[in-house]
C-alpha cells in the first residue's frame, strides 16, 4: 500500500460524500446499523468513520441514549462529516486505529466500514479493536469482495489501465479491493486476540443517475485522484471522462446500474 493511500484531503471529502457515499457506501451503512440493533450498546466507537455515513445510520439506529465515538486518521474527513445533523451529540475525534486514544473496555461495540483494507498493520489494528472493547463486546466491519466482483471500481480500474497503458494507476486494485480473503480476515483476527468471526458476503446494487457520477466519485473523490494528478497536469478531467466513456459502454447513456459486494464480518470479544 502507497502512503498515500490513506490520505483524503483537499476537494476529496466533499466530492466523496456527494458522489462515492450515495453510489456505493449508504447500502453496507444501514446494514451494519442494522446488524447493532441485537446487541445493547451505551457506548460505541467507530474507527475510520470517513465523512459519516455509518455514523448517521447508527445515530438512527440505536437508541438515543447509546454515546458514539467517531474517529478518523485524517481531519478533513471528519470535518466533512461533522457537518451533517444527527439526533445525538456525537465526539468526532482524530485518531489512529493503531493506536486508539481509550482507556481498556471503554466501549460495547466498536464499528468499522471499508477502513480495515487501509491499516497497514491489521492484526494489531484488530488486538487495538479489542483492547478497548467490554467483555462480551462486538466487534463488526465491513470490507469489499474481489475487484470483480465490484462492476464500477472494476470498470474504472480498466478504463484507466488504457488510459494510462505505461504506468496505470492501481489504487482500487491495490488498496480498497484488495482484503477479501475470509482466511486471511479471519488469520488476521485471531492474531489479534480474537475468536472465529461471522462473515457474510452481501451482495448489492449500485446506482447513479448517470455514468459520470461513479467516474467522478472513484477518480476524484478518492486517493485515486492524487495518482492520476501525478500522472501530469490536466490529466484528471481526461481521465475521469475516460472512465465515463467506459461505464456507459458497458451499463448505458443514461442512468446506470451494476452490481457491488462486500463481507460483513462479526466477532465477539
Amino acid at each position: 500500500m502507497s502512503s498515500n493511500d490513506k490520505v483524503f484531503a483537499g476537494s476529496i471529502p466533499k466530492i466523496y460524500e456527494e458522489h462515492l457515499v450515495p453510489l456505493i457506501f449508504e447500502a453496507y451503512a444501514a446494514d451494519l446499523a442494522g446488524r447493532l440493533r441485537a446487541h445493547p450498546v451505551t457506548r460505541l466507537l467507530e474507527v475510520a468513520a470517513g465523512t459519516g455515513v455509518v455514523t448517521r445510520a447508527l445515530d438512527a439506529a440505536l437508541p438515543e441514549r447509546a454515546g458514539i465515538v467517531a474517529t478518523d486518521l485524517n481531519q478533513a474527513m471528519l470535518d466533512q462529516a461533522a457537518t451533517a445533523s444527527s439526533r445525538r451529540a456525537i465526539e468526532w475525534r482524530q485518531a489512529d486505529a493503531l493506536q486508539l486514544p481509550f482507556p481498556d473496555a471503554s466501549f460495547d461495540a466498536v464499528v468499522c466500514q471499508f477502513g480495515v483494507m487501509f491499516f497497514p498493520d491489521r492484526p494489531r489494528a484488530f488486538a487495538e479493536a479489542r483492547r478497548v472493547l467490554k467483555p462480551g463486546g462486538v466487534y463488526a466491519f465491513s470490507v469489499w469482495d474481489r475487484l470483480d466482483q465490484n462492476d464500477f471500481a472494476d470498470v474504472v480500474t480498466t478504463a484507466l489501465a488504457g488510459f494510462f497503458p505505461d504506468d496505470p494507476p492501481r489504487f482500487l486494485a491495490r488498496t480498497p479491493y484488495n482484503y477479501h480473503d475470509k482466511k486471511a480476515i479471519a488469520r488476521d483476527l485471531a492474531a489479534g486476540g480474537f475468536g472465529q468471526p461471522a462473515i457474510d458476503t452481501v451482495p448489492a446494487r449500485s446506482r447513479a443517475a448517470s455514468a459520470e457520477i461513479p467516474a467522478i466519485a472513484f477518480c476524484q473523490g478518492t486517493p485515486l485522484r492524487g495518482e492520476i494528478e501525478a500522472r501530469g497536469a490536466g490529466q484528471l478531467a481526461t481521465a475521469t471522462d475516460a472512465a465515463t466513456q467506459a461505464i456507459a459502454a458497458r451499463f448505458g447513456r443514461g442512468a446506470v446500474e451494476a452490481r457491488m459486494q462486500a463481507h460483513v464480518v462479526v466477532v465477539a470479544r
